[in-house]
């Protein structure tokens, strides 16, 4: 009997293998499923193509902060990452790019001291090398509260790398997933020379139930990819099926290439 998968939105029964063919997104009500940052990286690079840098920067306990360091054994075994960004070179359909991805599954994706290193790191290779830079956050966590205030100097140090990208006139390509929150949507995030985010994505610095517990309500709409779109703080919404072509056709735009569409 084939394997059934249940969205987690409509609970429609879809098959695991249509699951997968769609890159798992629900046929039925059009959901987009949370992925792993290897699960984008063998969706959007080309097979084979990535040559990860910094892979060895791990986060330390320099704080002593409560069960931090147990934290991030726990998600070290259960994600098989020594953090929560991959990145490196990589190619996307034989264009060279500097890629980095976040994994909502490694503590929410929050950013610490080594996200912002290797973004930091990612913006200096890029204008070395003279390449464009692909962001893909899905970082609900913002930054991450177990590094203190070390976590919010990551919001200006990937800003100031970015800054410098942009000083080079190289491109950035921001893409936001369900959920980017917090000190990363509010720095890099929205930074890029084209910002863009999957369909039905939570956007935002204060989350819905971040502003419940000091009694403030908000439309449920209101930091979706689709709201911010219409209020100009994105220049696109995507379809994940769709995301590759795209990024293809913006590189190919910005490189003065005829599109391959």
């Amino acid at each position: 009997m084939a394997e059934i998968m249940v969205c987690e939105q409509c609970e429609a029964a879809v098959p695991a293998d249509d699951f997968e063919r769609t890159q798992k997104v629900c046929s039925e009500c059009g959901h987009h499923r949370r992925l792993t940052a290897r699960e984008r990286l063998a969706q959007f690079a080309d097979e084979g193509s990535f040559d990860e840098h910094d892979a060895n920067l791990r986060s330390v306990d320099f704080l002593k902060f409560p069960r931090y360091a147990e934290r991030l054994d726990t998600y070290r075994e259960r994600t098989g990452l020594l953090s929560d960004m991959l990145s490196g070179l990589a190619q996307v359909d034989g264009r060279d790019v500097v890629l980095c991805i976040t994994d909502m599954a490694f503590i929410g994706g929050s950013m610490g001291s080594v996200v912002g290193e290797k973004i930091a790191r990612a913006c200096e290779r890029a204008v070395d090398a003279r390449l464009p830079l692909v962001i893909i956050s899905a970082s609900g966590g913002g930054a991450r509260m177990d590094e203190g205030t070390v976590a919010l100097m990551q919001m200006a140090k990937t800003s100031a790398g970015v800054r410098r990208l942009r000083k080079a006139g190289l491109f950035y390509l921001s893409v936001a997933t369900h959920p980017t929150m917090g000190g990363t949507a509010a720095s890099f995030v929205s930074l890029g020379t084209v910002n863009i985010a999957e369909p039905g994505a939570m956007i935002g610095f204060a989350g819905h139930r971040a502003r419940a517990a000091i009694g403030e309500k908000m439309p449920p709409e209101l930091q979706s990819a689709e709201s911010l779109l219409r209020n100009g703080m994105l220049d696109m919404v995507v379809p994940r099926q769709q995301l590759r072509g795209v990024a293809i056709d913006l590189l190919d735009f910005v490189n003065n290439r005829p599109s391959s569409s």
